[in-house]
């Protein structure tokens, strides 16, 4: 079996059954627990599960649209919430640029007959508008991350140079006490990065699984953030280092 596949049978049965043993995935797929232990290594340097002991775990916070069937129906009626209220700050006629992650392709179906460019490396999000005459839609190069419908690279670094936009809307893996913006997946840190110079009005959007949620790589520190739409109320330490950086909360 190729590892490309085995990488999707994990990724799925982690998904759909929880934790699992090295022993157990060896079994299912029918090749040696040393194979799943060097497919786990991997599979955590790409920031897509979380090894543990025996075993590993998916993250549940902002997780790749790999199975995107699956992963669309976690936390809707939230997200959509916080679409909701996100794409109420949008005027016709702005620019919008859009992360990665399931929260954002709720927000692109909010975003429905508006007549306003949408900017993204997220392919779901691309899809999701792609037959929309009334949105001017830009579909940024780079590498194509399969398991994470996205696009990124120096191709997609070097794009959002060129450009401007009047919102982003950033997702996140988890969002620290002090305020920092974290994210599971290295590669995509240049990326985000690259999109908070791009955007005159940073909004990060934050379900309740954010705080403190996960990540291990700060993609930037509540001075880069303008707004924060959430569900969920924000503890007394995350909220007071927000504000002291002049960003605003809002619940949707």
């Amino acid at each position: 079996m190729l590892a490309e596949r085995r990488h999707r049978l994990i990724l799925r049965a982690l998904r759909s059954g929880g934790p699992a043993a090295v022993s157990d995935l060896s079994e299912q797929l029918g090749v040696s627990p040393a194979t799943v232990r060097r497919d786990l290594v991997k599979l955590e340097e790409e920031g897509l599960l979380t090894r543990v002991h025996g075993g590993a775990v998916v993250d549940e916070g902002d997780q790749p649209f790999a199975e995107v069937a699956e992963v669309a129906e976690v936390r809707v009626p939230e997200k959509d919430a916080i679409a909701a209220k996100a794409a109420s700050l949008v005027e016709d006629g702005q620019s919008v640029l859009l992360d990665i992650g399931t929260t954002a392709y709720r927000l692109a179906r909010q975003l429905h007959g508006r007549r306003i460019t949408v900017i993204t490396g997220n392919l779901v999000v691309y899809e999701e508008l792609a037959d929309d005459e009334d949105i001017e839609l830009v579909l940024l190069g780079g590498m194509v991350r399969r398991e994470y419908r996205s696009l990124v690279g120096f191709l997609t670094e070097d794009n959002l140079r060129q450009l401007h936009a009047d919102w982003l809307f950033l997702g996140t893996s988890g969002i620290r006490p002090g305020g920092q913006v974290m994210d599971t997946t290295v590669v995509e840190v240049p990326v985000k990065r690259a999109m908070i110079r791009a955007g005159e009005r940073v909004v990060l959007l934050a379900d309740r699984a954010k705080f403190p949620g996960t990540g291990m790589a700060k993609v930037c520190g509540p001075e880069e953030l303008d707004v924060v739409v959430t569900n969920a109320p924000v503890d007394a330490a995350t909220r007071s280092s927000l504000e002291e950086a002049g960003v605003r909360v809002v619940v949707a």
